[in-house]
């Protein structure tokens, strides 16, 4: 349950939670209907899944307050509908693991775009909050081991670096910020770091790379941005219901953050033993700047997977803070590190075991 004191609505207005079918808008359906909210509007796909909503409530399913609306967000008489009288938008809803830039493109700044446009039409939205991402940051210009927080720049070209999710989710910020400033819009930006938890078992690439039957370990003595997906489900709740934070920007880590070494040792030693070779991050910085450079010069035979910007964001050493998102929205992580961790492993483990 979370205080209601500073609430901008009421648990009788609607909220819509677009992505609501997937791993994070699952547990913020939850995390709503936990305090009390009556009205859940939760937008999944025509032919969507779902089992993770289902999951989320568990047995209190048949009893949760929530109303499933089937609807295509690139379809804006669906937009409008799903939008209808809706006072709060938690907008989850985005394109992953495309490989074109045009279909993240679709899937994200198009999809948004039809969002934003819907809800003005209506006019009587309080909060629009949008599902943003760590991997929007720039960290080229960030000395190692340098603070990242929600001043940090946002990357400039991300059409240049071959990651077709960096470039839907720059663009789809930008696409908020462009509502927000012409429309007047009540937009709040949420970025969480690495989400994880229970229904996304998987080791993150800022730890390391699973090549060639070998684990390359490239995270060493880095700290990993966690944040598990009920802490995490928590900030989104609050950064749609706190009055007074428009225009404001939230980074969502947790407390107690492990090193890539440390969580890559507890895996090994509580879900399943393997081989890795840690690659010190002046090796894996070089081979980063050849992948890039032969890239260039295959006139893009080989996609820049791998490069510069990739081991800046993923790789470097840098250090993170919760401060503005304690401060501001009074959120403190409900699961300790400690205890997110067991339960992420125990999870782990039980799938190793049925795969």
């Amino acid at each position: 349950m979370i205080d209601s004191s500073p609430w901008l609505i009421t648990p009788d207005d609607p909220v819509l939670i677009t992505g609501a079918g997937g791993f994070i808008g699952s547990r913020v359906a939850l995390r709503l209907a936990s305090s009390g909210f009556r009205r859940i509007r939760c937008l999944v796909r025509p032919a969507g899944d779902l089992a993770k909503l289902q999951s989320a409530f568990g047995s209190s399913w048949d009893a949760a307050p929530v109303e499933v609306f089937r609807g295509d967000l690139l379809v804006p008489e669906d937009c409008r509908a799903a939008t209808r009288d809706v006072r709060v938008v938690y907008h989850l809803a985005a394109g992953r693991g495309e490989k074109s830039f045009s279909e993240a493109y679709l899937q994200s700044v198009v999809t948004t775009r039809n969002v934003l446009a819907a809800c003005l039409d209506h006019g009587c939205l309080r909060r629009f909050v949008t599902v943003s991402s760590f991997s929007v940051y720039s960290n080229q210009g960030n000395p190692r081991g340098r603070l990242l927080d929600e001043t940090a720049p946002v990357e400039p070209r991300p059409e240049r670096f071959g990651d077709a999710y960096c470039y839907a989710k720059v663009r789809q910020d930008q696409m908020v910020e462009e509502y927000a400033r012409i429309h007047m819009m009540p937009c709040v930006m949420v970025r969480p770091g690495i989400v994880y938890g229970p229904g996304s078992e998987r080791i993150h690439g800022r730890v390391g790379l699973d090549t060639f039957g070998v684990f390359l370990h490239l995270g060493g003595g880095n700290r990993l941005p966690l944040t598990y997906v009920d802490n995490c489900a928590d900030a989104i709740v609050l950064a749609g219901l706190i009055a007074g934070i428009d225009g404001e920007v939230f980074n969502v880590v947790d407390d107690e953050l492990p090193t890539s070494r440390r969580f890559l040792r507890l895996y090994k030693r509580k879900v399943r033993r393997f081989a890795s070779l840690y690659v010190p991050h002046t090796v894996s910085y070089l081979l980063c700047l050849l992948w890039e450079k032969y890239s260039d010069w295959s006139e893009g035979q080989l996609p820049p997977a791998y490069n510069r910007r990739a081991w800046h964001v993923y790789w470097k050493r840098t250090r993170y803070t919760n401060e503005k998102l304690k401060r501001t929205l009074g959120w403190t992580p409900g699961v300790p590190m400690a205890d997110a961790l067991e339960r992420f492993f125990a999870s782990c483990r039980e799938k190793s075991l049925h795969a």
